[in-house]
């Protein structure tokens, strides 16, 4: 395969260029020549060597063996004339059957080298950069929950071993996993993105706006007309006012905007809701449910609220009430008597001598 300028396409390119390999991000040769990011692949992977040398389009160097071999066939030739016994090959038949036979598995052996060595990539600085831009492109796709409003997934794993499951789509509006759409990523392993990947992306970048996305074509709200009216539909609470802008670090408007009241699915019979100790009641339902005051995610500021903050030497300041408290608590303790070994002439001491 040729580029449009002339130049051979390498192997990276192509590979990331296959129909169902468009989530791939290319790999820069600099970061796979270096030693220390393939740590330990070369027991996962056979044909290791041969792998790499196809994933960098680096020629096999042939080995001295081979070519004593084929002097020696040289030298036979010479020898034997045209009086060579039934089924002679020379070495270099042999070794093109070898290698045409070979060829496959190191293929295969290649593509699952560049998976391993893409799980680690994308967690680095320029590989989730490289996410980054694809995750903007909406290269991705979106979520197909209807409350999540078009928000952009990401490709991640549920395992780092190969050969377990395939790459599901991760959701950071509803926090849920969903099967790629398009059948041409079922088979993709989900070990080649690994399963760190999506939360370091979303730790990396915390100012990316996940909230729902109305340009979309595929997640236009539907029109006022066609709204359904408050009494079939449990309309969203108001937060109360003084909401943080973020919290730890992390806007607010980012945790899980899909989830809470008014975006859970209600079943209901001609417009009633079905029950939850209906037999085919909803179940589970608070798994979608989030606080209305965002202030209640803040679990830090609340524990240091009622326990008291704690210093760099590790004592903890106590507020007033809790002080006290917990200082009433400690003088009730008992302490328990101690027992004070009695001294036996008789008795052998542990290195099997008579005591003094």
């Amino acid at each position: 395969m040729s580029s449009s300028e002339g130049a051979p396409e390498s192997w990276i390119s192509s590979f990331c260029s296959l129909m169902g390999h468009e989530f791939f991000a290319e790999v820069s040769e600099d970061f796979i020549e270096d030693d220390f990011n393939l740590t330990g692949l070369q027991s996962q992977v056979p044909m290791y060597k041969e792998a790499l040398e196809m994933i960098l389009d680096v020629e096999p160097e042939e080995d001295e063996d081979e070519e004593e071999e084929e002097e020696e066939e040289d030298d036979d030739d010479e020898i034997l004339g045209d009086e060579k016994p039934p089924g002679y090959r020379r070495a270099n038949d042999r070794r093109h059957t070898r290698v045409a036979s070979d060829l496959s598995v190191i293929e295969s052996s290649a593509e699952l080298l560049y998976g391993l060595i893409h799980q680690r990539y994308i967690t680095s600085r320029p590989g989730i950069q490289q996410m980054l831009e694809k995750y903007e492109m909406q290269h991705f796709g979106v979520c197909p929950r209807v409350n999540c409003s078009g928000c952009k997934v990401l490709p991640v794993g549920r395992s780092d071993t190969p050969g377990q499951e395939t790459v599901k789509l991760f959701c950071p509006s509803c926090q849920d996993l969903y099967t790629p759409p398009n059948s041409r990523f079922h088979s993709v392993d989900g070990a080649f993105f690994g399963t760190t990947f999506g939360c370091l992306f979303f730790m990396t970048f915390p100012d990316l706006d996940i909230r729902p996305q109305w340009d979309n074509p595929l997640a236009m709200p539907p029109p006022r007309s066609s709204l359904p009216s408050l009494n079939n539909q449990v309309s969203a609470e108001v937060p109360p006012p003084n909401q943080p802008a973020e919290i730890n670090g992390m806007r607010t408007v980012n945790f899980s905007p899909g989830l809470g009241k008014g975006k859970v699915y209600e079943s209901r019979i001609y417009g009633f809701r079905v029950s939850e100790r209906s037999r085919s009641g909803p179940r589970m339902k608070w798994l979608r449910m989030k606080p209305t005051d965002i202030t209640e995610l803040d679990e830090l500021t609340r524990y240091e609220s009622f326990h008291g903050s704690a210093d760099n030497e590790g004592d903890t300041e106590m507020g007033a009430a809790g002080g006290s408290a917990q200082n009433a608590a400690i003088a009730k303790r008992k302490k328990a008597p101690m027992r004070r070994r009695r001294y036996n002439p008789d008795q052998m001491s542990i290195n099997g001598a008579d005591a003094a």
